[in-house]
């Protein structure tokens, strides 16, 4: 790995985020930790354009978005993507669709294949976030297999997050190789047991996840960009950005 590919997810910094003024402000730290990229989610009503002259300022790629529109408006989607100078997408997850059953599971691979054409159609490739919810088994057959096996790979890409992974009982390891080829995006975050016995999140080699393993098996399967993000912090999230990012860079990068 290579640190230009190592990603800030803005998600992380979410709350600094909900305006122009405190996107400016979070980009130029952010830059300052050492990231060269971000991923744009999770960050306030801020037009595109302003989106992306506040990152071209501070000398940050947009290298990937998460999108909530993108079953219901992919044209939409590519033309905000195009505006961003980004190439990758991804769903972040269901959402509010219900989910019940096999056929569901299967409908919902169905209208991410759909969109992911008409995104690949306009140069941008969709990918799929997981949460721990794709785990779960309907009619015997895992969520997550059920829908890497019913879309075509050049419609839907992988985004696997290795927090959401451990915490649904898979392994990363064995996800990013079964992705091989089909890899681009990874969301790393660290995973460990906090002082109530509970799973919770941690900054990246401050876990009990094996990045050495994980960032070799990602690799080998063409990732492009590891994007860190940390859904909660114990402190300043940007302090939790810079401890993965140092973590990241003095174990990991070539």
């Amino acid at each position: 790995m290579k640190v230009e590919q190592v990603v800030a997810q803005l998600y992380t910094v979410r709350e600094y985020c909900k305006d122009a003024a405190g996107l400016a402000e979070s980009a130029k730290k952010i830059r300052e930790i050492g990231y060269q990229a971000v991923q744009v989610s999770g960050v306030g009503d801020i037009e595109p354009a302003e989106i992306a002259s506040i990152l071209q300022g501070e000398g940050l790629t947009c290298c990937a978005t998460h999108e909530s529109n993108i079953l219901e408006a992919p044209d939409k989607v590519a033309e905000r993507l195009h505006m961003l100078s980004c190439s990758y997408t991804a769903v972040p997850s269901p959402g509010k669709r219900p989910i019940t059953s096999l056929a569901d599971v299967k409908q919902f691979a169905a209208d991410m294949n759909k969109s992911g054409q008409i995104l690949s159609e306009a140069g941008i490739a969709l990918a799929y976030h997981n949460h721990h919810r794709e785990f779960r088994r309907y009619e015997g057959e895992l969520m997550l297999e059920v829908i890497y096996g019913e879309t075509d790979p050049r419609y839907l890409q992988g985004e696997i997050d290795t927090y959401w992974v451990q915490y649904g009982g898979g392994d990363s390891v064995e996800w990013c190789e079964r992705l091989k080829g089909r890899l681009p995006l990874l969301h790393a975050k660290d995973y460990k047991i906090d002082d109530e016995n509970t799973p919770t999140f941690a900054e990246i080699g401050y876990g009990n996840l094996n990045w050495q393993r994980i960032a070799a098996a990602a690799e080998a399967s063409g990732c492009e960009w590891f994007i860190v993000e940390q859904d909660r912090c114990d402190g300043n999230p940007f302090d939790s950005l810079r401890m993965s990012f140092e973590y990241i860079r003095d174990n990991l990068c070539d």
